[in-house]
């Protein structure tokens, strides 16, 4: 099977449930227990979603055979730098390419706004995602920011 990863605005049916299905991955794991929908729509609400398009950023779907299976944003953040945010690939698909292919992807976008450096931040539990980053030459940084979750900060020079 084939991986494809391409634009699409943030509010599709498939970025929808793609955002839905990350928000309840990170929200579970968080907690220890499975979030319930009245929890993953409170989290999704004014989630700032709106702005991974473009001029202020972009959101990413990645299809597996032509079925949605992963999903990235990318904020622009200042000329120079943006933020990669909601990484997620669906359980089923991992170990496939695809985290790398989302990567390279939300790459050739931040170079597409003239931006020089990704950064993010992830939590001790997201193992998985930390590996990826690693792996695709992400490094720890410095902290960049003091959110609730951010436990972890990574950047690529592009």
């Amino acid at each position: 099977m084939t991986w494809t990863v391409a634009p699409e605005r943030f509010d599709t049916p498939d970025a929808a449930l793609l955002r839905r299905d990350y928000y309840d991955e990170v929200a579970s794991r968080y907690w220890g227990r499975p979030a319930t929908p009245g929890e993953i729509d409170e989290g999704l609400a004014d989630d700032g979603a709106e702005r991974l398009a473009p001029p202020t950023g972009e959101f990413l779907v990645g299809r597996r055979g032509g079925e949605p299976a992963s999903c990235t944003g990318l904020l622009l953040v200042d000329a120079d730098t943006a933020e990669l945010t909601r990484v997620f690939v669906r359980p089923a698909y991992r170990a496939t390419g695809g985290g790398g292919l989302l990567l390279a992807a939300a790459e050739r976008a931040a170079r597409s706004f003239g931006v020089r450096r990704i950064r993010l931040d992830t939590r001790d539990d997201l193992v998985e995602a930390r590996g990826l980053y690693t792996k695709h030459g992400y490094r720890e940084i410095p902290a960049f920011n003091q959110g609730p979750y951010a436990e972890h900060w990574f950047a690529k020079e592009l």
